[in-house]
C-alpha cells in the first residue's frame, strides 16, 4: 500500500470483494439445509459453518487497508451478493441476508477499528462476535419469522425450553459462529506477517 491516505489499487480489492460475494451467496443457499447428521436438524443449518468466513475476510481487509476501504468492500460485496442470492435463494432470504450482512459487517469494522491497537487477537475476535450476534438476530428474524415451515414449536429436552424453530436455529447458529470466530484467529494470526497493517494504525508496539 502507498502512504497513508492514498487509495489502494482497485485490483487489490477484487479478491476480498469476490470472497465476500461467494461466502454470502453460498451461505444463503446452505442456510436452507439443516444438518441432518447427529440429530442436529432442529438446531443447525450448513450456512452456520460458511458465513463466519466473511468476518475473517472483513478483518483482514480492515487490517491491511483500514476501515474506509473495508467498508467499500462490504458495500460492493453486499450489492453483488444480494443480486446473486436472489437467483440462488428466495428473495426474502436474499434481502434478509443482505440487510444482516451489511449491518453486521459494518459493526465488525467499527469494533475492530476501536480495538486494533490492543493485543492482536482482541480486535478480530470482538468484532466477529459482536457482528455475528447482530447479524444472526437480524437475518433469522427477517428471513423466517412468521414462516409456517420455520415457526413450529420445538422443545429442547435438555432444558425443557420451547421456542419457534427459527429461534432455536438462530441460537445454535450463533454458537457455531462464535466457535468459528475463535478458530479464525489461526489463519488471521498466520497471515498477519504477510499482510502489513494499515499505515493509519501504525504505532510503536502495535502489530495490528
Amino acid at each position: 500500500m502507498n502512504v497513508s491516505g492514498t487509495k489502494p489499487p482497485v485490483s487489490r480489492l477484487v479478491a476480498p470483494v469476490i470472497a465476500m460475494m461467494t461466502v454470502v451467496a453460498a451461505s444463503n443457499v446452505l442456510v436452507q439445509y439443516p444438518v441432518q447428521q447427529f440429530g442436529l436438524a432442529e438446531v443447525l443449518t450448513w450456512g452456520a459453518f460458511t458465513y463466519p468466513i466473511a468476518f475473517l475476510v472483513n478483518d483482514l481487509t480492515n487490517r491491511r487497508f483500514g476501515p474506509a476501504v473495508a467498508r467499500k468492500v462490504v458495500y460492493f460485496g453486499f450489492a453483488l451478493a444480494v443480486v446473486l442470492s436472489i437467483a440462488l435463494a428466495t428473495p426474502r432470504i436474499a434481502l434478509a441476508s443482505g440487510s444482516a450482512f451489511l449491518v453486521g459487517q459494518l459493526l465488525d469494522i467499527t469494533v475492530f477499528n476501536r480495538l486494533r491497537r490492543l493485543s492482536w487477537w482482541q480486535a478480530p475476535l470482538a468484532g466477529s462476535l459482536f457482528g455475528s450476534a447482530l447479524d444472526t438476530v437480524l437475518f433469522f428474524s427477517l428471513a423466517f419469522a412468521g414462516d409456517a415451515d420455520m415457526s413450529f414449536s420445538v422443545t429442547y429436552a435438555s432444558t425443557g425450553i420451547t421456542v419457534p424453530l427459527w429461534v432455536g436455529l438462530a441460537f445454535f447458529d450463533f454458537l457455531v459462529k462464535a466457535g468459528c470466530a475463535l478458530l479464525a484467529l489461526v489463519p488471521y494470526g498466520a497471515l498477519m506477517g504477510w499482510l502489513k497493517p494499515w499505515n493509519g494504525a501504525s504505532a510503536p508496539g502495535s502489530a495490528r
